[in-house]
């Protein structure tokens, strides 16, 4: 079959962009042809059909989100701001139907698109080229916008119940967790089967090889000293703060932090607040995203390493979020092998947590246990490796791009 998958970025590092690559590499291998419509493309996706308006962070939408979420709304006419939006979506709405005509498309998949509103436009055009055409439509769900504090200060509720997320007949609703699932259902009355984010843990990782044997002396490390890595974006539902307090606890020569991530969508109010606590806390906290990017390359002289070379040399990963649609870094510890600290947030209590992993648990604040069993492992690589494999198995068999397949095909299988 043709399938296009359409959202506001298909490039780079974030969640909706690495899990979208699984879905692809599974419906490939499955036989379908796939295309790609969004607002930024790359690697994968970046053969696609770009249409610039579809990206948030475009000038025209940037505006209706400032009017409708942030400071502007206090001084926006409510029925002003909704024309404007419907007269946008009428601008992409061509380009849009083009691309699903060229390409002859019998399934579109909307990433996030028809469900946390970043782009209002969109979503509204979304919503009305889908009753139109009667595509069939697996609309795939991240982050509902009532799950996210900034969007709860409105005078848009009946635009975002109308398509965050659309009810339509030809929509299949897939959530990454069952907490969404049910609080879709209760909300709108909206029935969605859980499909879960996945890695391919049928594959073995990557080890330390020529190219990346050098990382830890690039980010002022000696070979035995800890490397404690933070894989995530800098914004404070992350709790980086429990990671500092813990690493401040250890009983270490050298009490670092690295993070992989810096985030460009929430602002650095956060990150400053950060650094003045591991000041006080005397861990030297370091962002090394400068190093990192969606692949190997050479920038200004300069090696950009991949998220996998830094993985490997990782001697404990941190990953203590308060709220998490699933959690890909999560599962990317567990492929490389590593010693996890998880809080134990909304969803991984619901669906992951429960299945049996080994994991060093924080219950929102760090405890003189949780220190104590950190020590202990660290100093006990052979434990370690133990809880390592356990968790690889379990995710094997829960997360892994099989499981994708047998979900996928129910999907598609229901539009017939």
């Amino acid at each position: 079959m043709h399938i296009g998958f359409i959202s506001t970025r298909l490039n780079g590092t974030d969640g909706v962009s690495l899990e979208v690559e699984k879905w692809a590499t599974v419906l490939r291998r499955m036989g379908h042809e796939l295309f790609y419509c969004a607002g930024e493309l790359g690697g994968y996706a970046s053969s696609g059909s770009l249409i610039p308006q579809l990206h948030f962070d475009h000038q025209s939408i940037v505006k209706f989100s400032r009017e409708a979420f942030g400071e502007g709304r206090l001084s926006t006419d409510s029925a002003k701001l909704v024309d404007g939006i419907y007269a946008t979506a009428d601008e992409i709405r061509a380009p849009l139907r083009h691309f699903i005509r060229a390409n002859r498309l019998e399934i579109i998949v909307v990433e996030n698109a028809l469900t946390i509103p970043m782009n209002l436009p969109l979503g509204i055009t979304l919503t009305g080229l889908i009753a139109e055409l009667g595509i069939n439509t697996i609309a795939h769900h991240h982050d509902f916008f009532w799950e996210r504090q900034r969007y709860q200060s409105n005078q848009i509720l009946d635009l975002l119940d109308t398509a965050f997320p659309a009810k339509l007949p030809t929509i299949q609703h897939v959530s990454i967790n069952s907490i969404a699932q049910k609080r879709l259902k209760d909300r709108r009355g909206i029935d969605s089967l859980v499909i879960p984010n996945v890695h391919d843990f049928a594959t073995p990782p990557p080890k330390i090889d020529d190219y990346s044997k050098d990382f830890k002396a690039t980010i002022d490390l000696a070979e035995d000293e800890p490397f404690i890595l933070q894989p995530t974006r800098v914004i404070q539902r992350k709790g980086i703060e429990m990671a500092l307090e813990l690493v401040h606890r250890l009983d270490l020569p050298t009490k670092r932090l690295y993070i992989t991530h810096r985030a460009h969508d929430e602002g650095v109010e956060y990150w400053r607040w950060l650094k003045r606590e591991a000041g006080m806390m005397h861990v030297d906290l370091r962002l090394i995203d400068h190093l990192i990017g969606a692949e190997r390359a050479k920038a200004n002289g300069h090696k950009i390493y991949s998220l996998w070379d830094a993985y490997p040399h990782a001697d404990l990963i941190t990953y203590p979020s308060t709220y998490e649609g699933f959690g890909n870094a999560l599962l990317e510890a567990i492929y490389f092998n590593k010693l996890i600290v998880v809080n134990r947030y909304p969803v991984y209590n619901a669906d992951i947590g429960p299945l049996g992993f080994e994991f060093i648990e924080l219950d929102g604040f760090v405890d003189d246990a949780a220190v104590g069993k950190t020590q202990e492992l660290l100093r006990n690589p052979e434990q370690v490796q133990a809880m390592a494999q356990t968790n690889y198995q379990l995710a094997l068999e829960h997360f892994s791009l099989e499981v994708l397949q047998k979900k996928l095909a129910k999907v598609i299988a229901n539009f017939n």
